[in-house]
């Protein structure tokens, strides 16, 4: 497992243990959005920031690798579907394995599980056999996983948030990714029930900058090992001083008015 331990090293501050993700993922399912017509300004702007790691399709391996700059981790992400499917947007389907992410040099593979679509069976087939081919080839795997489906009526309430995050546990993920649940006292209860697997809270749409740090900080308090920080953070007017406030809140334990006055300025 040294191998995986190397790679995570590389995505997860050493000293603080916790780690800022850049999901960069969006424009394969909702096209050139704000912030992501081109990947290397978006690249340029976490690296400079002090994001830990970005992540993204095939397309930001070929497409946004940058040659000069500060270095910045791969999370090469394999899961897709877009707003143009008309039965089921939830229902993510897997586009890549683990060999190509070695050959582009990615530091670690993400999919995206919704538990609750019509398609979860297939989905949690899908994260079984990458979750295996990762303990394989010594690559650490980031779980997206959200309660997302026609019966899910709160996808932030702590009792579907703790479930996901628990299956993701159990199926092998090294890192989680779920939605916040609002507070910290309930995210704790997330946090508590996935194993000691780092769990990571999603940034959300984009919003009120002060309102996106406040969820970070909360989450920092509960246990949480950081954020995946995307539209709030690269559609931002300025995204790499919005990675630093994030970062200074997620490593430095700085307070999320702070954060935001130093460098939000």
């Amino acid at each position: 497992m040294l191998g995986k331990q190397i790679r995570l090293e590389r995505i997860i501050d050493r000293n603080s243990g916790k780690t800022v993700i850049l999901p960069l993922d969006h424009g394969a399912g909702m096209g050139p959005i704000d912030g992501l017509v081109d990947f290397k300004t978006a690249v340029d702007a976490a690296a400079e920031g002090g994001a830990n790691a970005v992540l993204g399709h095939l397309g930001l391996a070929l497409r946004g690798h940058r040659s000069a700059g500060k270095d910045v981790g791969l999370i090469l992400h394999f899961s897709i579907s877009t707003e143009l499917n008309p039965v089921d947007s939830d229902a993510k389907v897997s586009v890549n394995n683990v060999q190509t992410a070695l050959k582009l040099g990615a530091d670690a593979v993400s999919i995206h599980i919704n538990l609750g679509s019509n398609t979860e069976a297939e989905q949690l087939r899908v994260f079984g056999k990458i979750a295996t081919n990762c303990l394989e080839w010594g690559v650490p795997l980031l779980v997206m996983i959200y309660p997302r489906g026609p019966q899910i009526k709160n996808p932030n309430d702590v009792k579907n948030v703790k479930l996901v995050a628990r299956v993701a546990a159990e199926l092998g993920a090294d890192i989680i990714k779920v939605p916040y649940t609002g507070d910290t006292e309930s995210f704790r209860e997330v946090v508590d029930g996935a194993l000691g697997v780092p769990v990571v809270i999603a940034g959300g749409a984009k919003g009120d900058d002060l309102a996106a740090l406040k969820n970070v900080e909360g989450a920092i308090a509960a246990g949480g090992a950081g954020v995946a920080m995307g539209r709030n953070a690269f559609q931002h007017k300025n995204p790499a001083d919005f990675i630093r406030a994030t970062a200074a809140v997620v490593h430095r334990g700085m307070s999320a008015e702070k954060a935001a006055a130093e460098f939000l300025k």
